[in-house]
C-alpha cells in the first residue's frame, strides 16, 4: 500500500506539472501572423472532392488560397496542408497561414505560392441511424505511398482543372505540412515523392507505433539520403501513450535526419500535443524553408554507407531487373 500510494503521488505530481505547462503555454500572434496595412490579401475559395480511386467512397472538403499576385497562365508552387480546415484561416486557431503567406510573399521572403488546404476523407453515413466513417488515421498514419499517390495523381490535377491554375513541376517550389498525424502524412508524402515535394514542416509529428510510423527513423538511416528540407517542431509535454512517446520519437527523427545529412532544422520547447508553438514559429519556419532556391542531398554531411557507392554528378540507372525475387541480388564494386 505504501508503494502504491507513493506511485499515486508521483503520477499526480507529473500530471499536475504537465497540465500546468500546457495551460501556461501561450504565444500571442506576432506581426507576420496578422493582417498588415497595405499588404494585398489573397483569395480563398472552397471546394469538394469525391472521386478518389485511391480512397474510394471518400468525400473531402478543401480550400485553395491564391495570392493576390497570381496571374492566369503561369505555373505556381504549392504548399499542401493536411487537416486543412483549421489552417485555412486568418484568425483563430491554426497557423494563420493566409496572413503569413500574404505578408511574406508581399515582402519577397517566400516565393509566390498557392496554399492548398485539404481535409481527410470521410465515407458518408449510408442511411438513417448509421455513422460516417472517418478515414484520417488510415490515410495519414500509414507509411506506404497511397497518400502521396492520392495527392499527386488525383487531388492536384483535380484542383488544377477545377480552378484553372497550373502547379509547378519543379519540386523545389512545392512544400507540404501538417500537425500530429497530418505531420507524419506530410513527411511520408515527401519521402516517397521528393520529385514533387521537397520542403516539409511537421508539428508534434506522430512518428510512433500507430501504423508503422515508428519505423521511419530507421528507414531514414537505412535509405540513401533524399533531397528534402525538413523542419520539426515538438514539446517535451507531448503525448506518451499506448502508441509511443511523441517527444522521444521526434528527437529520434531529428537525430536520424542529421546523421543522414539532410537539410533539417527544429524547434523543441515545453509544450503539449497542440498547435500553439507551431503556429507561433510558422512565419520563421516559412522563411527557413524557402531561404534556398534548391534542395539538395549533402553526402559531405552524411554518415550513410550508401555515399560510398554514389558517383558524383550521376543519376540512378538500372543495374538489373526481372529477377522476381531480389533477396539474393548483390552488386560488387
Amino acid at each position: 500500500m505504501i508503494l502504491r500510494g507513493c506511485l499515486g503521488c508521483q503520477l499526480l505530481t507529473i500530471l499536475t506539472a504537465s497540465l500546468r505547462a500546457q495551460s501556461e503555454e501561450s504565444y500571442p500572434p506576432l506581426p507576420d501572423s496578422q493582417q498588415q496595412p497595405g499588404v494585398p490579401g489573397g483569395e480563398l475559395s472552397k471546394g469538394q472532392f469525391a472521386a478518389s480511386k485511391v480512397f474510394p467512397g471518400t468525400v473531402r472538403d478543401y480550400w485553395i488560397y491564391l495570392p493576390k499576385q497570381v496571374e492566369q497562365g503561369g505555373e505556381f508552387g504549392v504548399m499542401v496542408f493536411q487537416d486543412g480546415g483549421k489552417y485555412a484561416k486568418r484568425d483563430g486557431g491554426g497557423f494563420r497561414a493566409l496572413n503569413v503567406f500574404d505578408n511574406l510573399i508581399h515582402r519577397g521572403e517566400m516565393p509566390l505560392t498557392v496554399g492548398l488546404f485539404i481535409q481527410p476523407g470521410v465515407v458518408p453515413a449510408q442511411g438513417d441511424g448509421a455513422q460516417a466513417r472517418f478515414n484520417r488515421s488510415f490515410e495519414y498514419d500509414s507509411v506506404d505511398d497511397r497518400y502521396s499517390k492520392f495527392l499527386i495523381d488525383e487531388m492536384l490535377p483535380f484542383v488544377e482543372a477545377e480552378h484553372g491554375i497550373k502547379f509547378s513541376k519543379d519540386p523545389n517550389r512545392n512544400a507540404i505540412c501538417g500537425s500530429s498525424s497530418g505531420g507524419i502524412a506530410a513527411f511520408v508524402a515527401a519521402w516517397h515523392r521528393p520529385d514533387v515535394f521537397r520542403r516539409v514542416f511537421t508539428t508534434v509529428g506522430t512518428y510512433v507505433s500507430l501504423r508503422g510510423g515508428d519505423t521511419l527513423a530507421g528507414l531514414v538511416r537505412k535509405t540513401e539520403p533524399k533531397p528534402l528540407r525538413i523542419f520539426l517542431q515538438d514539446g517535451k509535454n507531448d503525448l506518451n501513450i499506448y502508441g509511443g512517446d511523441w517527444w522521444i520519437a521526434n528527437q529520434q527523427m531529428l537525430r536520424a535526419l542529421q546523421w543522414s545529412g539532410y537539410e533539417v532544422n527544429h524547434a523543441f520547447a515545453d509544450g503539449g500535443h497542440n498547435g500553439k508553438h507551431g503556429a507561433a514559429i510558422f512565419p520563421d519556419v516559412m522563411r527557413w524553408l524557402w531561404e534556398t532556391d534548391e534542395v539538395e542531398t549533402h553526402p559531405e554531411n552524411s554518415q550513410h554507407e550508401a555515399n560510398r557507392f554514389l558517383v558524383e554528378g550521376e543519376g540512378w540507372e538500372v543495374v538489373g531487373e526481372g529477377y522476381g525475387w531480389a533477396e539474393g541480388v548483390a552488386s560488387t564494386a
